[in-house]
């Protein structure tokens, strides 16, 4: 059971690597362009954003989210700025922009619009 499971889990692995790959791979085509997308993560470093047609995930960085020290609402899911209240949740509707997408990495960088 312990080895079929710890292939299982090496498979799995490998098929969210090659995901994410092709989803650079394709995001590469459009840096400069902007999309319409859906925050899926808030971390304390940014934002992640899911793209809603092709659910290419990347982030917004939190010193990118505008001149404002952004905190983290752990229970919320939730960042919000301290001097404009701006805040940013899990599902909020977002557009932006495709910054840089690094194939060596498997790193896709956005950035508001």
């Amino acid at each position: 059971c312990l080895a079929s499971s710890e292939l299982e889990k090496k498979a799995s692995d490998a098929e969210r690597a090659s995901i994410k790959y092709k989803q650079v791979e394709y995001m590469l085509e459009h840096v400069g362009e902007s999309f319409e997308g859906a925050i899926t993560g808030v971390t304390e470093w940014g934002i992640y954003v899911e793209e809603k047609e092709t659910k290419c995930e990347g982030m917004i960085k939190v010193k990118d989210l505008g001149d404002d020290f952004f905190q983290l609402d752990e229970k919320t899911y939730t960042i919000k700025g301290e001097k404009t209240g701006k805040k940013f949740t899990l599902g909020d509707s977002v557009k932006f922009k495709v910054v840089s997408a690094d194939m060596e990495r498997r790193v896709l960088d956005y950035a508001l619009v």
